[in-house]
Formats: structure tokens, sequence, C-alpha cells
């Protein structure tokens, strides 16, 4: 009896992040079609699914009909692949291809290749009967073909000839605006898109029949091990339990203007002007952190690691032994070196993986100019809603230019915030101060008073409540005396 598509078990298609994309894999016995132009991977993407059919013992073949064999394996030994154990039927034009065009006489030439492809097709599919098979590319059929509609007849009978046989197939296509390969898409059972542009790569399903599949671009790299492929984060996949405790920052006045501090699994938003303290402040909550035996992690976007461990240390914040005894981390983030898609999976990989609790981004802006050019609401959403749904808090260090009227977020993020705490500069007797203050907190009250801010040798000092007016605004008035 043969089993039903929800008994049937799903074949791996040897890179977990296309497999979390597709969610779990190919659905065994169908046709897929790898769509892109070439230099997008699909040859690379081919080679992953049958080293990983090999990996598990099953029969796999490569039937190549573009490239001869040996440059296929060359190419894939390249990229580090180990063609031992796989099967390749080589179907790719030889030396003696033009010869032989001029030796038919009695039928045509498309028909004597079609016959003898074929032919050549059963019996190496009869003989080692192939769990995957890797197909590159199916287009070449049109060479073979008299017309259209026999083309798409040929294609059908011999996908459905490989899946009867209980092979899952994947097949390439090359395509043009002058040969589309729109009757290809319909049909196969799946859609899978390669597309590379000059900021990267990107992978999308279209159609994945029998099974649900993740929706939107997903950023992908051929390296030289070969393809890695970063789905991206839905806010809405990690949802776990926790308790919305409060975290002291370790500053009693601080913690008396956020009424005890800030809760875990919040998402935090410190602005301020260049300098003010910004991030001095969020390390603050990452070294009480540390004191609980609680891991923490900043991304750095703006300066380097030694920079903000100098800086930290000569304020009294230990950072460097904090990183000794494995409580905090500090990940310099080269721009433009990440799609937002990696630097997700970087940082969901760092708390599945490490167990980070507090996750920092400093800053907003840095992040922003690393997209290439992408929207960053919508990445920044997706990231911290996943990371609070799994418990993690989160501080986003955000830079405003401005020094007179307040403006929290350059980028319009504010409403992701749980919580708003802003920093600013003010002028008294002649001297440049620093005041903080709070101006939303989703799950508590907080004090509304403004506090002046010192960064000293000794740490983060915050006074009592000013008694001054227009902090805010710029329009300082001071108490008559």
């Amino acid at each position: 009896m043969k089993s039903t598509e929800k008994t049937k078990k799903k074949l791996s298609s040897g890179i977990p992040g296309l497999d979390e994309i597709l969610m779990g894999g190919f659905v065994p016995q169908r046709s897929y079609l790898l769509r892109g132009l070439p230099g997008t991977g699909k040859t690379a993407l081919g080679m992953h699914f049958l080293t990983e059919g090999v990996k598990n013992k099953e029969k796999v073949l490569f039937i190549n009909m573009g490239e001869p064999t040996s440059q296929v394996i060359s190419n894939a030994q390249a990229m580090g692949f180990d063609t031992e154990g796989i099967d390749f039927l080589d179907l790719s034009p030889d030396e003696d291809f033009f010869a032989k065009q001029e030796a038919y006489d009695i039928f045509s030439p498309s028909e004597v290749e079609r016959e003898s492809t074929t032919n050549t097709i059963i019996e190496k599919v009869q003989s080692l009967k192939p769990v995957r098979v890797f197909l590159d590319p199916i287009t070449q059929f049109r060479y073979i073909s008299t017309d259209e509609f026999q083309f798409r007849q040929q294609v059908l009978s011999f996908l459905r000839f490989l899946t009867d046989n209980g092979a899952t197939v994947l097949f390439t296509s090359e395509f043009s605006e002058q040969d589309p390969d729109d009757d290809l898409q319909f049909m196969c059972d799946g859609i899978i898109n390669l597309e590379f542009f000059k900021e990267g790569r990107s992978i999308s399903v279209s159609k994945f029949r029998g099974s649900g599949f993740r929706f939107g671009e997903h950023s992908m790299r051929i390296t030289p091990n070969g393809v890695k492929i970063y789905p991206r984060l839905r806010p809405t996949a990690q949802k776990h339990e926790f308790t919305p405790e409060t975290i002291s920052s370790g500053v009693p006045e601080l913690d008396e203007l956020l009424h005890g501090g800030i809760e875990r699994g919040t998402i935090t938003i410190i602005s301020g002007p260049s300098g003010v303290g910004k991030t001095t402040v969020g390390v603050q909550f990452m070294k009480e952190a540390a004191g609980r035996g609680e891991r923490s992690v900043v991304y750095t976007f703006e300066e380097n690691a030694s920079n903000l461990i100098n800086r930290c240390e000569s304020i009294n914040i230990p950072v460097k032994s904090m990183i000794n005894i494995g409580m905090l981390s500090v990940v310099p983030v080269e721009p433009l070196r990440y799609s937002p898609e990696e630097f997700a999976q970087l940082v969901r990989k760092e708390v599945d993986e490490n167990g980070s609790k507090i996750v920092m981004i400093d800053s907003t802006s840095g992040y922003s100019l690393s997209l290439r050019g992408e929207d960053p609401v919508s990445h920044l959403h997706a990231l911290t809603k996943y990371l609070a749904n799994a418990g993690v808090t989160v501080i986003l260090i955000n830079e405003v230019e401005t020094l007179k009227d307040l403006k929290i977020t350059e980028i319009g993020i504010s409403y992701l915030a749980d919580n708003m705490v802003f920093l600013r500069y003010f002028e008294q007797e002649g001297e440049l101060r620093k005041a903080i203050g709070v101006l939303k907190k989703r799950l508590s009250d907080f004090e509304k008073g403004i506090r002046e801010l010192q960064i000293t040798s000794q740490g983060i000092s915050v006074g009592e409540p000013l008694n001054i007016r227009g902090i805010l605004s710029g329009d300082l008035e001071f108490p008559k005396e």
C-alpha cells in the first residue's frame, strides 16, 4: 500500500536554512523547478541535494545535459562537495555532435536524438532506481523536440516516469525573455527562485504542492563550502513562557526613574545625541545581569570592540572580566558584511546556543546603513519581536543629531519600544551637562521627572530630579532665586 502524503517523510535539501523555508524539506516523489539566471547557484543547490542523499545511503543520479561530467565534478569539488557516491548520466553534447548531424538521412536529427536520449535515461533509471534525481538543465529537451507541444508532452511524461519510479526530482531551467519557462512552471510540483543583484543573493519559493512553506525572499550566499541560506525571521516563530520580572540596572536612582528597572522580554530604546552616554547606560544593565549569572551580547556597528571595552573599563564597568567569564560578548559588525537575514540568524544563533538574556544593538543608524538600501523598520520589527517572544531583553541604541527639539528616533521605530529612555545635553552656568528621563513604559508606571546623569571614573551616577524647565525643547528656564 502506498503511503499517503501525510505519512511521507520529507527529504532534506542538505541546506538547513532551505529545509526551514520548506518546513522540513522536499515532499518525496515530486518534481521541483530551480529557476535562475546563470551563476545564481542552481547547480550548487542540486549538489547539496544529491550529497545529502549519499549521506543517507540513498541512490542518487545527476543527469547533466549542459556541462560534461568531468567539468561538473571539477566545479563541485572546488566548492568542497564530495562527489563519491553520485551516479552521473552524461547527456551533454560531445565532440562528435556536429559530425553526427551530417549522418542523419532518413530521420530528422531531433527524432534520432530524442529516441537515443529517452532510451538512455530509461535504462539508467530502471537499473539504478534512484531516490533523488537532479537534471541540469531540462531546457535542453527543447532542442530535441520538433515543437513546443512535443516538448511539453516529453517533459511531463519524463517527470512522471521518474516520480513513478520512486524519485524526487530537482531540475533547472535556462530562461530569458526570448525563451521563457512558463510552461515548466505549470508542470512541476514546486518552484524555487534564485536571484542575484549587486547587494547580494536571494531565494524564494513561489509554489510547493503538498506542504506549507515560508513566504518571502530569503538571503542566500555562495561560499567556498557551498550554499548558505538565511531565512527571514518570523516574530511569532518562537514563543517561550517566561516571567516578565523586572531587571535592575544596579543604579538605584536610574531604577527609580523606571520604577524598578526594565522588564524581561521587553524592547527598550535609549535615544540621544552622540557622546551623551547611551551605550554606557545600556551596558550598565548588562553589568548587573552578569552579577546574576546571565549572559549578554552587544552588536556594535559604529566602533570597534577594543574601543568600547576600554571606554567601559575607564568608568568602572568591568567588561573584560565579564567577557572572560562568558557573561558578555562584544561583536563588531562590519557595515555591508551581512544581509538583514544573515545578521538576524547570527543573533538567533547567539540566543539559542549561548543563552544570552540581553541583546543590545549599537546603534540603529549603523544597523540601517548595513542593510544595503533595504527598509530597516520591517527587519528590526521581525528581529526584536522574535527576541522578545523568546524572553530576551532587547536594547536599541538610537542616535539623534538634534540638540534642541526632542526627537526620539530618525527612522520611525518608536512604536517598537516597550520602554523609551532619552538622554539630553543641557547647559548650566556655562557648563555642558547631561540629563536622563523616561518617556514611555508599557508594563508599569515611571517617574515623570528628569534627572542629571553623570558618567565618571566610578561609573554612572544619577542625581535628584532637576528643577529646570525646557530640557526637552532646549529652551531652558531655571528657577528664580
